[in-house]
């Protein structure tokens, strides 16, 4: 009664594995008495076709028993040919559910360690973790493009006004410099006399101030 209620609930199950590996060795091990069994009948099939070629013309009734001898053999031999065969068949049969098993017990472990990695993760919490990121993402771009442009990158800056501004610049340093030079000294060559600007001619006043313009203007051209 309590052997058969444990069985009822497998307490007395044998571990499937273990059983396919039991079968296999026994089918085996079958495998090879056939074989063994085979090879005596052939050995002995070629011994009776010897001693039938050996008695054919002295003594046909022992040749005639040895060729009987021989039939039965092989009958016997393709019998056993037959058996062999589904052995094999039942081994290879086995062999596969057996690796199906395993195969499916691995699948079944993954998919188990697969459940415990994502845990409570869905499809949901997903996307609203990877619109999170993206958003970060968009962000330290903007920083770092922030960070690259010059302080006053973003102003804009009018060409010309500047350059209204630079000649004007440009015209009161020339004034400064003419303005200047009415009341720096002339430097007369030995035994000349000053002259006055009063009594310099117009023509000589203007060289100087052409002078003047050309080296202003040099200066601000470096």
């Amino acid at each position: 009664m309590m052997a058969s209620f444990m069985s009822y609930f497998g307490a007395g199950r044998k571990d499937p594995k273990q059983t396919a590996r039991d079968a296999i060795v026994g089918l085996r091990q079958q495998l090879q008495m056939i074989e063994k069994k085979e090879e005596y009948l052939q050995k002995k099939i070629e011994e009776e076709t010897k001693k039938a070629k050996a008695n054919a013309v002295t003594n046909k009734a022992v040749a005639t028993a040895a060729l009987k001898r021989k039939k039965m053999s092989e009958l016997e031999l393709d019998r056993l040919s037959g058996s062999r065969l589904q052995l094999e068949m039942q081994v290879n049969t086995l062999e596969s559910a057996n690796l199906n098993a395993e195969t499916m017990a691995a699948m079944k472990k993954a998919s188990d360690a697969l459940k415990v990695i994502h845990g409570n993760l869905t499809l949901d919490k997903v996307d609203s973790t990877m619109n999170a990121v993206n958003e970060q993402r968009e962000l330290a771009n903007e920083v770092a493009e922030a960070l690259a442009n010059p302080i006053y990158g973003g102003a804009e800056l009018d060409d010309d006004e500047l350059k209204a501004e630079l000649e004007e610049l440009q015209e009161e340093a020339l004034n400064e410099r003419l303005s200047s030079a009415d009341h720096v000294p002339v430097h007369l060559p030995p035994g000349a006399t000053k002259v006055d600007d009063k009594t310099r001619t117009p023509a000589a006043v203007e060289d100087d101030e052409e002078a003047q313009l050309k080296e202003l203007q040099a200066a601000m051209a470096m």
